[in-house]
């Protein structure tokens, strides 16, 4: 995977009782890490933002931002994205500068970003709370999507399964995008992992945009973490009528998920999870009557 992953070695302590963990309580192994590193956006020449990221998808990622931004909503808005030169120490290429290049017609933001956005935060570097709350080209509320209760909760399943640098690193949120098709059933679209749940979404948001699948009708996307307003945001800027997430929601993005008319599901364990906003899109499962 290059530098989405690094080796280091470390101690591994085992504590658990055995006769060899009582020889050899101090074990020496490798372990694979996620890899995370900043990446700075351009518009054109200016500085736009930086964020923190594991590589891989950098474009998406970077496609995603400016419609999360609000910057951008149509594909044709984006006329190039390239990498910038840039090195390390040791002279080699590091990937780590983005450039896109918007349509003439394409206003710059008047709200500014600071320099740095962590990997934890999508909405850290904004000036004011009130820049926060963008208005969308696309609006989730008239989605005639509907999800049987079961479809909606094999989702985190389904998405675990797709999850490749997890699976070496342990370390990295997920962001995967499902169509509902017309037999009731669910098919991944995208999946995209990150440091950073955000930058997840933004990758998955970003593949779409420069696919030309915006807005995002009839889909779910599905979370590993929790559901934040940032992630709500993102979410109705694309027009995607549903967000499930594996963990709580926060107030906040319970109320923006009520004022935009999407869906939002959290807890959702395999075997249950809770709807906090737009309930009319989950379909009840059958009742089977007992013999």
């Amino acid at each position: 995977m290059g530098r989405v992953t690094q080796r280091r070695k470390v101690h591994k302590y085992v504590l658990d009782g055995s006769p060899s963990a009582l020889e050899y309580p101090v074990r020496h192994r490798e372990d694979v890490l996620a890899v995370e590193e900043p990446l700075e956006i351009r518009l054109g020449r200016l500085s736009y933002s930086v964020t923190m990221r594991t590589p891989g998808d950098d474009f998406d990622l970077v496609a995603g931002f400016l419609v999360s931004e609000g910057v951008i909503w149509a594909p044709e808005q984006l006329v190039s994205l390239r990498f910038c030169a840039g090195e390390d120490e040791n002279g080699v290429q590091t990937f780590n500068v983005v450039e896109a290049q918007l349509r003439p017609d394409v206003p710059l933001p008047d709200t500014g970003r600071n320099v740095y956005t962590s990997s934890s935060c999508g909405i850290c570097g904004t000036d004011s709370i009130e820049a926060v709350r963008k208005s969308s080209h696309y609006s989730p509320r008239a989605d005639p999507l509907a999800v049987d209760a079961e479809v909606l909760a094999s989702l985190p399943e389904l998405l675990r399964a797709s999850q490749r640098l997890f699976d070496d690193t342990g370390g990295v949120h997920a962001a995967g995008l499902f169509r509902i098709e017309d037999d009731g059933g669910a098919s991944l679209l995208c999946l995209r992992e990150d440091v950073g749940r955000h930058n997840a979404v933004d990758k998955v948001v970003g593949w779409a945009l420069r696919e030309g699948l915006l807005p995002l009708a009839g889909t779910v996307l599905q979370v590993s973490g929790r559901a934040s307003f940032e992630l709500v945001q993102k979410a109705s800027l694309a027009g995607i009528p549903l967000l499930s997430a594996v963990s709580a929601p926060s107030s906040l993005a319970v109320e923006l998920a009520e004022a935009n008319g999407l869906t939002l599901a959290g807890f959702s364990r395999g075997t249950s999870f809770n709807v906090y906003a737009g309930v009319d899109r989950v379909l009840r499962p059958v009742a089977t009557a007992r013999a």
